[in-house]
């Protein structure tokens, strides 16, 4: 193997070895249908059969939660509680999930409360009423929870007062009547300010003088001249806002508190800081708009999924949960065989809607073959998948052509179809007729648009696959596009198949510029993007050619068996920028080989095509031939 196939190969393996790290141990069963999935705040992060699984490999992740699939039931996170502040701030390591972890915390702590995230208030708070000072000064650890202890401390020391921070007032002092005349005669160095300019009628020399004159001035401040420090506010530090709105300001904490506790919608404000708050933690929003705020989780959820495009933030402004608009992913399985479908399944991640294929036109005279089974719809159904089978014309040209001038024929294959479908319980229908003649454009519309009819009547939804095409010829086709688009729910662009076994050169099965700009081809006929689903190719196409480089034959080859085709040839790797793919080439036998490589790079660059433009989701031909481990991270794109 030379060094450039290594170096493609290692590139390769890398991709797929990142997608598994570190989640090995955690794989889901693949015997087994993914039913809970893990979201760390409101990002999907991976899937899981178990509940067990899905919560281990949640515990891993801060912000985290499990869903139950089926009905998005919230089964279990680990987001905090309990919040500690201390003086108005807290950190993400002081958040709990329990009240005693939270209390073990705050008791270490002064000048400390504990907000309960699910009720108004505090749980516990610890704040310190009474501060020491000496002359003018203070220090951080001079505050106390009693009086008692404040004057326990102010023992060792000379020329101390205590001040009640609750009142704003000098209650306390060790100085006797000599040593305050004594202040009394010293030069005045205490001035009275009101928005920083003198408002008193003289300055003062003993701070307690100076102190309870400006308790007669509001907002007022004593400043030291000398210092130019101040010494003393006569400014409430504590604003209680209601909506938004100023209310009123207090001195005391305490006095805030019971003042706001009779107003809804209440902060309590220090320093910028929001100390005290009755407005709930949550808020459920439509878009822009606050629709209502909720305490608990438990009642946001449950009103949140009353509306549409609807949002569960914080007070911060952290989203925990949504139902926005996602991409919508639909897998065929190419198969009829119900334990291929199931395996194939509970392999993906995400996926919304499987398309097994159950059902084909027989013959000309409206013939349904049909190998559905309910069993399975059942099934996939109960794990949050909807199933909407597919039909086929066998590809079948002639055959299509004399179905179609049969309007018999088309009312009995249609009532055979709808009623099948409903019986057994799926959500919709996926019609697939290709290679179909240009001469039966306006037959098979009115044949779509009955078949569309029957349906809703049922309550199905109904999706259509068309080919990419060009838009230089699309007209003259059996398709067309702006009519059937109108008919149906969904329109999916089968976008590969640019090179395919009947061509005469080697090529991408879909180059990324060319799926681009089939995008903006169905774009352009006016197919609405919420109906539009990028259709996406899980294999690559081999090319053999003679030593003359003349094309032989071709094959298709799974993307999950590219890895292993490469470790097992001496290839060389070339990125091709017309394909946006890397391109691969080898001898073997005497025989020149060539193909353009599928890998979970270009899987997601084609999904980000598809939110690039808005599109309603992407569909995937066909599952089974992908590496499982692909399906994480097209989740986490969603």
């Amino acid at each position: 193997m030379n060094n450039r196939i290594k170096l493609g190969l290692a590139m390769l393996l890398t991709v797929q070895a990142t997608l598994t790290a570190g989640i090995a141990s955690a794989a889901p069963d693949a015997a087994r249908m993914t039913q809970f999935r893990v979201y760390q705040n409101d990002k999907a992060l991976r899937e899981f059969a178990t509940e067990s699984q899905a919560v281990a490999y949640a515990k891993s992740f801060r912000y985290s939660r499990v869903e139950k699939i089926a009905g998005r039931e919230w089964t279990w996170d680990n987001f905090p509680r309990y919040e500690v502040y201390q003086n108005g701030v807290t950190t993400d390591n002081w958040q709990f999930r329990t009240y005693a972890e939270a209390l073990r915390v705050a008791k270490t702590m002064t000048n400390v409360h504990i907000r309960d995230l699910e009720q108004p208030g505090w749980a516990y708070s610890r704040y310190a009423r009474y501060r020491v000072y000496q002359g003018d000064k203070t220090l951080p650890n001079w505050s106390f929870l009693t009086i008692a202890e404040a004057r326990k401390a102010a023992k060792f020391y000379g020329n101390i007062h205590i001040m009640d921070t609750f009142t704003n007032e000098w209650i306390w002092d060790n100085l006797t009547a000599a040593q305050k005349e004594a202040e009394r005669k010293k030069t005045p160095t205490y001035q009275i300010n009101v928005d920083g300019m003198p408002a008193g009628e003289r300055d003062y020399a003993f701070l307690l003088d100076a102190i309870r004159a400006s308790a007669s001035m509001p907002n007022s401040e004593v400043m030291n001249t000398v210092t130019g420090a101040i010494v003393h506010s006569n400014v409430p530090a504590y604003l209680v806002t209601q909506n938004g709105k100023d209310v009123r300001r207090f001195f005391g904490l305490d006095n805030a508190i019971a003042y706001a506790k009779a107003l809804t919608g209440a902060e309590i404000v220090k320093d910028g800081l929001v100390w005290w708050t009755n407005i709930p933690y949550l808020q459920v929003m439509q878009g822009d708009k606050l629709v209502r705020y909720f305490h608990t989780k438990k009642g946001a959820l449950a009103f949140a999924k009353g509306y549409d495009n609807a949002r569960i933030v914080t007070e911060d402004g952290t989203a925990i949960w949504d139902n926005l608009r996602e991409l919508l992913y639909l897998g065929w399985n190419g198969t009829s065989q119900r334990d291929t479908i199931l395996a194939q399944a509970a392999s993906t991640q995400g996926l919304d809607i499987d398309s097994p294929t159950w059902f084909e036109l027989a013959d000309a005279t409206g013939k349904l073959t049909d190998t559905s089974d309910a069993s399975v719809v059942e099934e996939l159904q109960a794990g949050g998948t909807q199933v909407m089978p597919l039909v086929h014309n066998q590809f079948d040209a002639k055959l299509t052509s004399a179905f179609l001038a049969d309007p018999a024929a088309q009312k009995s294959f249609i009532d055979a179809l709808v009623g099948k479908l409903a019986e057994i319980g799926a959500n919709g229908v996926n019609l697939d007729f290709e290679a179909m003649a240009g001469a039966d454009r306006d037959r098979y519309t009115a044949f779509v648009r009955d078949l569309a009819a029957a349906a809703r009547l049922k309550g199905l939804s109904v999706s259509i696959d068309l080919p990419r095409g060009d838009i230089k010829w699309n007209e003259r086709t059996a398709y067309d596009h702006e009519k059937l688009a109108a008919l149906v729910d969904r329109v999916v662009i089968m976008a590969y198949d640019q090179y395919w076994k009947g061509s005469e050169t080697p090529g991408s099965v879909a180059g990324l510029e060319w799926t681009e700009q089939g995008i903006l081809d169905f774009l352009s006929y006016g197919i609405p993007r919420t109906k539009l689903m990028l259709g996406v190719p899980f294999y690559v196409r081999e090319w053999k050619m003679d030593g003359a480089g003349k094309l032989l034959e071709s094959r298709a080859i799974y993307m999950k068996d590219v890895p292993a085709l490469l470790a097992s040839v001496d290839a060389e790797a070339e990125f091709d920028t017309r394909f946006g793919q890397t391109k691969y080439t080898y001898v073997k036998d005497g025989f020149q080989y060539a193909f353009w490589a599928e890998t979970p790079q270009t899987t997601l660059a084609r999904i980000d095509l598809a939110k690039k433009y808005d599109l309603a989701g992407v569909a995937a031909w066909r599952l089974g031939y992908e590496p499982a481990e692909l399906w994480t991270s097209m989740l986490q794109k969603k």
